[in-house]
């Protein structure tokens, strides 16, 4: 079963100190002022943090799923991730985590171990 962006809204606010904000007319997700994760105005697709050594394996392993968005994804830590492509919302859980963890203030990430890396 394909992944929603009602999915993508629900686990985005469920992560600590998360909040929702329209920006450049699509919603996005934040922690700490910063965001880690938007829907694309489709809905069929996310942006989120990834390191930018880290993302062309990811796109390479899983093309169908994982892309950049030519001209404004290549100077920036983003990945996008096409929703249909993702398994779950336990791996779209994961994807969420992880651009959490990587917007999120130092001390908050720390706070909340069971999320990883604390």
């Amino acid at each position: 079963m394909a992944t929603t962006a009602q999915d993508v809204r629900t686990i985005a606010l469920s992560l600590p100190d998360s909040s929702e904000k329209l920006a450049w007319g699509m919603p996005t997700f934040r922690v700490g002022g910063k965001i880690f994760v938007s829907l694309a105005d489709d809905d069929a697709s996310i942006g989120v943090k990834c390191p930018r050594q880290d993302r062309a394996e990811l796109i390479a392993a899983e093309p169908e799923k994982f892309f950049l968005r030519e001209g404004h994804d290549d100077h920036y830590a983003w990945l996008r991730v096409r929703l249909a492509a993702v398994a779950d919302a336990g791996e779209l859980r994961r994807i969420l985590v992880d651009s959490w963890r990587q917007a999120a203030p130092k001390r908050l990430a720390a706070a909340h171990p069971e999320l990883g890396g604390g």
